[in-house]
């Protein structure tokens, strides 16, 4: 009986331990909230003080503080003051702690010390951001959550509480990376064949097609990337020709806006009356490259009107509601006359992998630098892993969740009647084909919808 038991003992331990390194592997979120969470915790705990002395994020007490601890406490060694924990929080991902600099520390301090932060607590990364003057918030997390994305259920409110605001992909701290266009309303994408761009897109239009906006795309690729999402698009162009003409009428409309707001008093889209507000355009273009790029000299002055019209949207068109999300392969000063120009209006950056180092510097050195080697580094095996920045310096590493064409296509039929009709966009209007019927891409791996009919 008792060798019995013994092996029963034996087997139950085996097959715990079994289940927890297949968590580990197959389901980390699991794996973390059963053992990752707690032990870091408690390490945590234990090794907060000796981990801040080491890592050089002590102060010397006020002389206050040593009059009292040596005549009040008693005690003839004044220790130094580490940052106060005065709030943790724990997420399926990680653990976050809230923490009171002491005089004497900023936040760049605590960011310099990130990687020894994370290797003594047995974290798979640590974040630091400031939550406002004096307090910085330490984001850490369990496992990697880019190797497989999945978006947070429910989004802060501060992050989902202005009208044009898209989650698109997941950062490395576990946080969602939204396009919010109020805050930044143009954007450039970049990226090599196969790393994600096309996948960044799809997410970014089935947001997009959820909200009552217009959505203008130019795809001179004859469309191949854009036409399946005609149904939710107010015009489409995907000739240098039809581009041309469409660029134009944006512009038109732009004009028109201006004279809406000048007769109202006003200097925004969003402090027009919601009866008269027009409704807000992304403007998606593919592929930018084939705007500037020209086989004969006869194409010049179209390429220059075109790039023109594409500053003056980038420079004006904000205010009154015009946004530009351009993307392509490369995008610098060897594209011709006006890509710079260009390219300093576009606020957003998101790089994917590039094919050179060259592209990740035009793409982010001019606003931040330090996110260019962790654009070159990305490996080929992860596609849809990118690095978005903007013009306050900040930069992070994001992934955007897997999304098939057909997914895509999909939501766009869905919703396919919150798309408005503009006059001014009419002649490009695209031909809507029918919804295709549901296939096996969009149903759940392993799972094949079967039609039968009767005779």
């Amino acid at each position: 009986m008792s060798d019995l038991s013994t092996v029963i003992e034996v087997a139950g331990a085996l097959s715990a331990a079994g289940g927890l390194g297949y968590a580990k592997a197959r389901s980390p979120r699991v794996f973390w909230s059963l053992v990752g969470a707690p032990v870091a915790r408690v390490r945590f705990s234990v090794t907060y003080r000796a981990t801040m002395d080491v890592c050089g994020l002590t102060v010397q007490p006020s002389r206050l503080r040593a009059f009292m601890v040596r005549n009040l406490a008693r005690r003839r060694d004044v220790q130094p003051v580490p940052p106060q924990v005065r709030r943790v929080r724990y997420s399926s991902t990680g653990m976050r702690a809230t923490l009171r600099l002491p005089a004497g520390l900023e936040p760049a301090d605590v960011s310099a010390a990130s990687e020894r932060l994370r290797h003594a607590w047995g974290v798979h990364s640590v974040h630091v951001v400031e939550v406002k003057p004096g307090f910085v918030e330490l984001r850490m997390t369990g496992y990697d959550v880019l190797r497989r994305v999945k978006m947070p259920r429910r989004l802060p409110r501060n992050i989902t509480a202005g009208p044009l605001v898209v989650p698109v992909a997941l950062r490395e701290d576990g946080t969602a990376f939204v396009r919010d266009y109020q805050k930044v309303p143009h954007a450039l994408t970049v990226g090599a064949n196969q790393s994600g761009k096309s996948m960044y897109q799809r997410n970014l239009i089935s947001g997009l097609a959820k909200l009552p906006v217009g959505l203008v795309g130019i795809d001179c690729k004859r469309g191949v990337e854009q036409r399946g999402y005609a149904p939710r698009l107010s015009a489409l162009a995907i000739t240098p020709d039809e581009a041309d003409g469409l660029l134009e009428a944006l512009v038109g409309e732009m004009e028109e806006r201006f004279d809406l707001l000048s007769s109202h008093g006003v200097s925004d889209l969003w402090a027009l009356p919601a009866k008269v507000r027009p409704v807000p355009l992304v403007v998606l273009v593919d592929e930018v490259a084939e705007l500037f790029l020209v086989a004969v000299k006869k194409d010049e002055e179209r390429r220059d009107r075109m790039v023109m019209r594409m500053i003056r949207l980038a420079q004006m068109a904000r205010a009154v509601g015009i946004f530009l999300e351009v993307c392509g392969q490369r995008f610098g000063s060897d594209l011709g006359k006006g890509a710079t120009a260009l390219r300093a209006q576009l606020t957003g950056r998101v790089v994917h992998r590039v094919n050179d180092k060259q592209t990740a510097e035009m793409a982010l050195g001019d606003i931040a630098p330090e996110a260019v080697f962790a654009a070159t580094t990305i490996a080929p095996d992860r596609p849809g892993v990118a690095v978005a920045g903007d013009s306050s310096g900040g930069w992070s590493r994001i992934r955007t969740p897997a999304m098939t064409p057909a997914q895509a296509v999909a939501i766009c039929h869905e919703f396919a009647h919150l798309t408005p009709h503009l006059a001014a966009l009419a002649p490009f209007r695209p031909a809507v084909s029918p919804a295709p019927a549901p296939g096996p891409s969009l149903l759940k791996p392993g799972l094949v919808r079967v039609h039968l009919e009767g005779r």
